[in-house]
């Protein structure tokens, strides 16, 4: 595809990779009033290795904008993801053409942090329009004012204590990782805004673990969605489905929760008397998986 947002091009050894494996491989997806491929290269490469003639095919009908934006998002939720330099690319083109759209909702399209788009925001100087409001990646429109979604989200707890956080997050407008921080500090007594900590002494301020939001290669994504969009880039990748190894490392990643509201009201019901032995389970199986994380890491060197 000319248009690809792959600046690299195809990945020969990637499609030998694919072009080896026995199983059916997903459609690719086409533009239909360009005939450029959206996404699947590597596997119309791979075709071409097997000296296939035919090979199954989606086609897209919206502009070329709309299917250069679908071929990043294509790009990293499975397969062989798009470089972090393609992907900040990709997200400058973006802010260049739906500069209406919310810096997490361009975060959600390209695979980044929504500081780091908004960082290549600040960065255009001027080039891209700027207005009051954005559109988040659920089409809601919202202002930029953070204050007034987290004294929306503060309304909703004092009316319903036993609110989600999902629930609270939708109906104020806000990220879970912010709706998270007004529930903190609701129950805390504390101010619904971070400013609230700025007349405190630093060991009360700094009393309450921020939430570091990281990126593999650039710093700043929310902690449950990141987790998530990496299960989904597993579970789609040919190299991981298909092998046995890999199947049964995707069943031990996702068998663990990743809604931190799911982990609150699992250990809220756990009993009494069995809240000791299984602390003493959580701390064994948490060793396991740091060992298997060191396991990783010398392969790396």
């Amino acid at each position: 595809m000319e248009d690809s947002p792959r600046a690299a091009g195809v990945d020969p050894a990637y499609a030998r990779v694919l072009a080896e494996t026995d199983a059916p491989l997903p459609p690719i997806l086409v533009h239909r009033s360009t005939m450029r491929v959206i996404d699947g290269t590597h596997r119309l490469q791979a075709a071409r290795l097997k000296k296939a003639t035919v090979i199954n095919a989606r086609f897209f009908d919206g502009d070329e904008q709309a299917a250069f934006i679908l071929a990043v998002k294509s790009n990293i939720a499975h397969g062989l993801p798009l470089s972090l330099a393609d992907r900040k690319t990709a997200a400058c083109r973006i802010l260049d053409v739906r500069p209406h759209w919310s810096d997490r909702a361009i975060a959600a399209v390209t695979g980044l942090s929504h500081k780091t788009v908004g960082k290549l925001r600040r960065r255009s100087s001027g080039e891209v329009p700027h207005s009051n409001a954005h559109v988040g990646r659920d089409g809601r429109v919202r202002a930029l004012d953070p204050t007034q979604g987290r004294r929306r989200a503060h309304e909703l707890i004092s009316s319903n204590p036993t609110a989600s956080i999902r629930e609270i997050a939708r109906g104020a407008g806000i990220s879970l990782a912010t709706a998270h921080d007004v529930r903190h500090r609701h129950r805390h007594g504390e101010d619904s805004s971070p400013t609230a900590t700025q007349g405190k002494s630093p060991a009360r301020a700094s009393a309450r673990p921020r939430l570091r939001q990281t990126e593999a290669g650039d710093p700043g994504t929310t902690p449950g969605a990141d987790n998530q969009a990496a299960m989904e880039r597993l579970r789609s990748d040919p190299t991981i489905r298909y092998t046995e190894s890999g199947r049964t490392l995707v069943r031990l990643l996702d068998g663990h929760l990743n809604d931190r509201d799911e982990w609150d009201q699992v250990a809220r019901n756990i009993p009494e008397h069995r809240l000791e032995l299984i602390s003493e389970l959580a701390n064994a199986r948490a060793e396991d998986w740091r060992q298997f994380a060191e396991l990783l890491q010398k392969r790396k060197r």
